[in-house]
């Protein structure tokens, strides 16, 4: 199966999966449990999980699929996986609970520990991002789909997105930084992996990531951002990439339109964040 026709059935499983989300966001019960690392867990996380893998294990019966919410792989046998499908059924369950809609469904497909294809669904507004490295990326909403990319310049004042949920004193340091370099800064919040796709659509410059994520967390936003011609690294400037850690979490990162040697300014800032 090509590329093209890849992410055309991960994007149907993706939308399938959001059905199911909402069906229990417009519900009164989420039955809310709380999992071993203090994070929450709902029936709707459960029941797009549950659809995501049935339909992967379908589509490519030949490549593993890691959920969230899947049992726990060793980390051995993840390094003997070549390509593999990474999935966060439910990115931002906190956004679900409290109903504020910034909550979606992520699936990527990791090939030498890099995202090369990937889909962000949003279930409450119908709106999907999608990319491929060989197809591009798109933003698709009412069934209209259009290309997208990065910003070819940090525009002015610069566009920065932050988390809801973590602001940090070195993400102040970094927007002052950025103010002293490059002039004004415009801040703005978003939840989810909804944040690395402001940045692919061209609609932010840099989203600084300064606080834990896992792997699922990025993955499919990641392969979005990298179609749309942007980079996401950690703070050496090195690539993000995946599966290499037996934890699997992320290192911080910084979400960028432009070519990372531009934001260089920032290392001594960034230090040991």
């Amino acid at each position: 199966m090509n590329e093209s026709a890849l992410l055309e059935a991960v994007r149907e499983i993706a939308a399938e999966a959001g059905e199911a989300i909402l069906d229990v966001y417009n519900g009164e019960d989420f039955a809310v449990e709380t999992k071993d690392d203090d994070s929450p867990l709902t029936r709707a996380d459960m029941a797009a999980h549950r659809i995501i893998v049935a339909r992967l294990e379908a589509l490519t019966p030949d490549i593993p699929v890691l959920s969230e919410e899947s049992d726990a792989v060793a980390a051995a046998e993840r390094r003997g996986w070549s390509r593999f499908w990474l999935v966060d059924p439910l990115d931002g369950t906190k956004e679900f609970i409290k109903r504020n809609g910034e909550f979606t469904v992520n699936i990527a497909l990791i090939d030498d520990h890099r995202p090369v294809l990937g889909v962000v669904h949003v279930p409450p507004t119908g709106v999907t991002y999608l990319g491929g490295v060989e197809t591009g990326a798109f933003r698709e909403e009412q069934g209209e789909r259009r290309a997208i990319s990065v910003r070819p310049r940090p525009a002015s004042p610069v566009v920065l997105v932050a988390s809801r949920s973590h602001g940090t004193d070195k993400l102040a340091a970094v927007e002052n930084a950025i103010t002293s370099e490059m002039g004004p800064v415009e801040r703005t919040s978003m939840g989810s992996s909804l944040k690395i796709c402001l940045v692919a659509e061209g609609a932010a410059d840099i989203y600084p990531r300064l606080a834990p994520t896992c792997e699922w967390d990025t993955a499919a936003a990641h392969a979005v951002v990298r179609a749309a011609g942007g980079w996401i690294v950690d703070t050496d400037f090195r690539e993000l990439t995946y599966n290499r850690r037996d934890d699997l979490l992320n290192p911080h990162f910084l979400v960028l339109g432009t070519d990372p040697e531009r934001w260089r300014f920032l290392a001594p800032v960034l230090g040991d964040a």
